[in-house]
Order: C-alpha cells, then sequence, then structure tokens
C-alpha cells in the first residue's frame, strides 16, 4: 500500500490534521513491522541470510552492535526502494529490545511522514495536480512499467543465486 501517497493526499485535503495524520501513519507502519519482528526473532536468521550476502549480513550486525537504535531509524526514515525488512529482520535477530525497536520504527517513521507532509504543504497543489495527472493518465503503462521492473529484478536475482552456486 502506498503510504506515502494516502498521508499526502490527506495532508494536502486537510492541513489542520497533518500531526495527526503522521502520527496515525507512523504508528501504523510501525505496528506493521511487528509481525516481521516476531518472525525474525523466532528464526530469522536463516531467512535474512538467505536473502543477502554474507558481506552484508556482518556489516548490518555491526552496525546493530554499535548503534542500535539508529540502526533501525534511518533506514526507516528513508522513502521506497530502501529494502527496510531487512533492517527489521537484523533487528530481530541481533535481539534489538522490542521497546527500542518500536521506538526507532516509530521515530523514523514520523520523520519521513512529517517531511513528506511539509513538503506537500510547500508545494501544495503543482505536486498533487501533477501526480494526479500522471496517475490518471499513465496509470496503467505506470503499472505495466513496475511489473516489468519487478520481474526484471526477480529475473536478475535469479541469474545472480546461480551464479553464486
Amino acid at each position: 500500500m502506498p503510504v506515502d501517497a494516502i498521508v499526502a493526499t490527506y495532508v494536502y485535503n486537510d492541513h489542520k490534521r497533518l500531526l495527526f495524520y503522521v502520527l496515525m501513519a507512523s504508528l501504523g507502519e510501525t505496528l506493521g513491522s511487528v509481525p516481521l519482528y516476531l518472525i525474525g526473532y523466532l528464526g530469522g536468521e536463516k531467512v535474512l541470510r538467505k536473502r543477502i550476502s554474507e558481506e552484508r549480513f556482518q556489516r548490518i550486525h555491526r552496525s546493530f552492535e554499535q548503534h542500535e537504535f539508529w540502526a533501525l531509524m534511518f533506514p526507516a526514515m528513508l522513502p521506497p526502494p530502501t529494502p527496510f525488512k531487512l533492517f527489521v529482520l537484523g533487528a530481530a535477530v541481533f535481539e534489538m529490545k522490542f521497546r527500542d525497536f518500536l521506538a526507532a520504527v516509530f521515530a523514523g517513521r514520523f520523520v519521513r511522514f512529517l517531511v513528506l507532509s511539509l513538503l506537500t504543504l510547500w508545494f501544495g497543489p503543482r505536486i498533487v495536480e501533477l501526480m494526479g495527472t500522471i496517475f490518471r493518465r499513465h496509470g496503467f503503462w505506470l503499472l505495466a512499467g513496475l511489473v516489468i521492473l519487478g520481474l526484471l529484478g526477480w529475473v536478475l536475482s535469479r541469474k545472480r543465486a546461480v551464479a553464486r552456486a
């Protein structure tokens, strides 16, 4: 679900409730990360090691050892296509305290949605109008392009996996 677009639309339509929308989106994203955290906590090291290289695994592990809170908060602030799920799995695998996990995800998402909301208000009608026009006129082509990019990414990842084996 494109939460960023939904938050931007709500903020654009109702400026007065900006903080409410930012809080609710941050809370929703935080609660949505909990199941993945639980999966990672109960046996996610195998899943994580399958998805990323050993070098990257060690890099994420070092990052969590040194700066646990920041190692999760910064990726939570970044927009898609940041592989945030890997960081959530990493937090669980490296046994980050659940309270700190919730705080880091919430803080990161809060900053992300607040910046998005302020940009929406700053650029306002021009950006919202442009995006609306693009999606209305070219929605099919945008969706087709995303599907093609997804398939291309999948094929390339399969080729890399075969080359490693």
